[in-house]
């Protein structure tokens, strides 16, 4: 059976499940909240090492201000109220992406986040934040031309924002929409990719188990016979 070490998902459909609800898109987003704390505890039962979530990605910015301004928010409350709790369970944090732009108070909530939780080995959560595998990709040429390096894949792979973690073993993408929206685009040269016709806030514990049940037992030839 396969080794599952690392898992990423694009959360996809949290705006589209609370205008099905007849409430808001901002609804819809904190009842991903949920979906998110019910993965990661499935994530430390199974004992998956490294779980990176597409939080919001460099094209999020064309949303609207409010609920653009919400989602901050929303995760700044999150870190802020569950950083201690997530510490005590043995989560590492990290924040892959451009998060210079951000607010500075964000970026001090980001960093105390790291701080935290960097001597913490059960989960690592990597919360992809202002991401987008074209502007990391475009990074890390730029810092291996540089730092006068030859082009080649370990350099580059050293000089991504996920450098240190593994490629994925399972990308998963909820919310009925077959493509990969620019995330993690050389990382998953080899991932075995799940589309989910649930959106985000219905994906549960079954869900993520049937999918890993998938995995552990997919032939994964790597390019041989």
């Amino acid at each position: 059976m396969n080794l599952l070490k690392h898992v990423a998902i694009i959360m996809d459909g949290n705006g589209r499940w609370g205008i099905k609800k007849r409430k808001s898109r901002n609804h819809g987003h904190k009842q991903g909240l949920k979906t998110v704390e019910l993965i990661i505890r499935e994530s430390i039962k199974k004992r998956i090492r490294f779980l990176t979530l597409y939080a919001f990605s460099t094209e999020n910015w064309k949303r609207p201000k409010k609920e653009i301004s919400f989602l901050f928010k929303l995760l700044e409350n999150f870190l802020v109220t569950k950083i201690n709790d997530l510490s005590k369970k043995g989560i590492k944090l990290k924040f892959i992406g451009d998060t210079t732009i951000f607010s500075n108070k964000l970026k001090h909530i980001i960093f105390k986040s790291e701080k935290t939780t960097k001597n913490n080995k059960k989960l690592q959560i990597n919360l992809a934040l202002n991401y987008g595998s074209r502007n990391e990709l475009m990074f890390a040429f730029k810092n291996v031309k540089k730092k006068k390096l030859k082009i080649t894949e370990n350099n580059i792979n050293n000089n991504l924002f996920t450098n240190k973690i593994p490629e994925p073993d399972i990308l998963i993408r909820t919310g009925n929409t077959y493509r990969l929206s620019n995330f993690l685009l050389w990382q998953i040269a080899y991932s075995e990719i799940f589309f989910v016709k649930k959106l985000w806030p219905e994906f549960n514990r079954k869900d993520f188990n049937r999918i890993i049940f998938k995995f552990k037992n997919i032939k994964r030839n790597f390019g041989r016979v």
